[in-house]
């Protein structure tokens, strides 16, 4: 049993789809579970309608209807017959997710969040299904959502693990190849919820594990991990091995290509992850297993933009002790606030943040009722592993730096 994940960029129009098929075909399909993601920038213009659903009702149409235009095109090029059953199936979906918002009575945007975003997926995995088994991949569509199940905390969903591997193991048919979402799950009323951004990775790690799959393969657009993401480094390189726990050092702390939560069931069934490129799947690509700590042995960059630091300090100059970093922590909880670097002294306490859920003026205002506050928005912050101090020097180089900790291992600066 293998699991293979594709994401938006392998899927965003006609040839990609085509190129799926031939990368199944390279690798082979037998015992397969294939996991899409939303084609191309598709969950960005479903976030675009749930904001004018919202905001702008008088545009939410317009949107709706580009999105429809887009998968289409999409539809046209890969199917001669327009007569094609998917057609129907395609719009029966966004039929739905109309109706939805004709019907839903709930002011809680990340229930609607959660409703409607994963129509992307639900869209993605219509029109692939139908196309492989036009070309003669006979294949099964599985609504994810039978199958993962989860709390009801919208947009980043918990995984209910032993509801998950009962539905697995009763209903998973793991000798044919299978279609699903991913991204999403269903809660104990079977309303929708999401894994949070990027978590198709995850998805398929979650049936992997269920499944004892033999591997999992995530497919991309680069040739497997870098030491630092090409849009904001130069010259970066391809890391042939990570052992599972730097692979979860390095998601933690924001490498993109990997999930944070991926790796966390694969590495407790010791099922390799491997990370390769849709462009060229003959190729070695990185593998994430047991083993050697990183190869080849070199630093790792990973930047997090649009972040925020907040710098507290005693009104009274007084030390900021274990009580009071207990009631910041309880402030960052309640409002949701995901914390990536805290540093402290005796009378300062910062921390730097990311406002997932657009809480930051209502957790200041909370703050400065206690503290002297310093807010600095829209920085980034810049993390290495395995750093050096040439690495260091070349980071820092023409930045100013807000904030600098460093630790065995890794450095992490925070610039504005």
């Amino acid at each position: 049993m293998q699991v293979y994940k594709f994401g938006g960029a392998s899927v965003k129009d006609a040839e990609g789809v085509k190129n799926l098929v031939e990368v199944l075909k390279t690798t082979g399909y037998d015992n397969t579970l294939v996991v899409v993601s939303a084609m191309g920038k598709t969950t960005n213009a479903m976030e675009l309608i749930i904001k004018n659903y919202f905001e702008n009702k008088a545009e939410l149409q317009s949107a709706i209807h580009e999105v429809i235009k887009y998968h289409n095109e999409i539809l046209l090029d890969l199917f001669e017959n327009d007569n094609h059953g998917v057609f129907r199936a395609v719009k029966l979906l966004f039929d739905e997710l109309n109706l939805f918002f004709k019907s839903n009575k709930s002011p809680n945007y990340n229930y609607v969040y959660d409703q409607t975003i994963g129509f992307g997926e639900l869209i993605s995995t219509t029109i692939i299904s139908h196309y492989f088994n036009e070309v003669g991949l006979t294949n099964t569509w599985l609504d994810v959502r039978e199958f993962i199940k989860t709390d009801s905390y919208y947009r980043r969903a918990n995984i209910n693990w032993e509801q998950t591997q009962e539905q697995i193991s009763s209903q998973f048919n793991s000798d044919i190849l299978n279609i699903t979402q991913g991204f999403l799950g269903s809660d104990a009323n079977n309303f929708t919820t999401t894994l949070g951004r990027e978590g198709s990775d995850y998805t398929a790690a979650i049936f992997a594990y269920c499944l004892n799959a033999t591997g999992v393969t995530i497919w991309k657009d680069v040739p497997g991990v870098l030491n630092a993401d090409p849009r904001y480094f130069e010259n970066a390189q391809l890391l042939h091995h990570i052992s599972y726990r730097e692979a979860i050092e390095l998601a933690f702390y924001g490498a993109s290509v990997i999930h944070p939560k991926t790796l966390q069931p694969l590495q407790r069934k010791e099922i390799p992850l491997y990370v390769k490129s849709f462009l060229n799947p003959k190729a070695e690509g990185t593998c994430v297993s047991k083993g050697k700590t990183l190869e080849p042995e070199i630093p790792c960059f990973i930047v997090k933009k649009n972040q925020i630091l907040i710098s507290l300090s005693s009104l009274d100059f007084s030390y900021i002790v274990e009580e009071n970093i207990s009631d910041i922590f309880s402030l960052l909880h309640l409002y949701k606030m995901k914390v990536d670097v805290i540093q402290n002294s005796a009378i300062s306490f910062s921390v730097c943040i990311e406002n997932l859920y657009d809480n930051l003026e209502k957790l200041l205002q909370h703050l400065k009722a206690k503290f002297n506050v310093t807010c600095h928005k829209d920085v980034n912050l810049y993390t290495i592993r395995n750093y050096n101090d040439a690495a260091i020097n070349e980071l820092e180089k023409d930045k100013t730096v807000l904030l600098k900790q460093l630790t065995q291992g890794t450095v992490q600066i925070v610039t504005q």
